[in-house]
């Protein structure tokens, strides 16, 4: 075999192996959606719905909600019938159109790997609870005297972090990459 035909299977080669190495962001995913499952199940077993427990007064309560809404409780069941379909439809369809952005990402990108790796978790951790309870766990309850920002859960947390990330990556410049002969 003469060495320019090696070059195209070695190319072929490098590429699946970058395209495997991204794999590794998805363990960023499933550390999420254990994080997201546990921290909903500990709420669940120890917290009756809609009780608040205080962690750091004037700031932080711990209260049990259930959330049949998107995001901080937007569109919850007003008498919809067939809403948390619809919603869960919607959400497997933003999870698709996520996840091939990842894959199609370069693997070079590690800030933006990341950013979609985190919005991946969030949305299969709520997504699962969607899908088996027809609502989400909320139980982050973030105030300043009586202002309170909607509850939430880690999973969302997840999301907005991750959203943040893709919006600084965003603004990153992307130089291109050398060619080697």
């Amino acid at each position: 075999m003469e060495p320019e035909d090696i070059r195209p299977a070695l190319a072929d080669s490098a590429a699946v192996t970058a395209d495997l190495s991204k794999l590794r962001y998805l363990f960023v995913s499933l550390g999420v959606i254990v994080l997201d499952q546990w921290t909903k199940w500990l709420v669940e077993f120890r917290l009756p719905q809609h009780t608040a427990r205080t962690i750091l007064p004037g700031v932080l309560n711990l209260t049990y909600v259930r959330n049949t809404g998107v995001a901080f409780g937007l569109f919850a069941s007003q008498g919809m019938t067939g809403g948390s379909w619809l919603l869960t439809t919607l959400g497997l369809a933003a999870l698709t159109a996520v996840g091939l952005y990842f894959w199609f990402a370069p693997p070079r990108d590690r800030l933006l790997l990341i950013a979609l790796s985190l919005v991946v978790g969030g949305a299969v951790g709520n997504l699962l609870d969607r899908m088996t309870s027809g609502a989400v766990t909320d139980f982050i309850d973030v105030y300043v005297g009586s202002h309170h920002w909607p509850s939430f859960n880690v999973a969302d947390s997840a999301i907005s972090v991750g959203i943040v990330l893709m919006a600084l990556d965003s603004f990153r410049s992307r130089k291109p990459k050398p060619e080697t002969t």
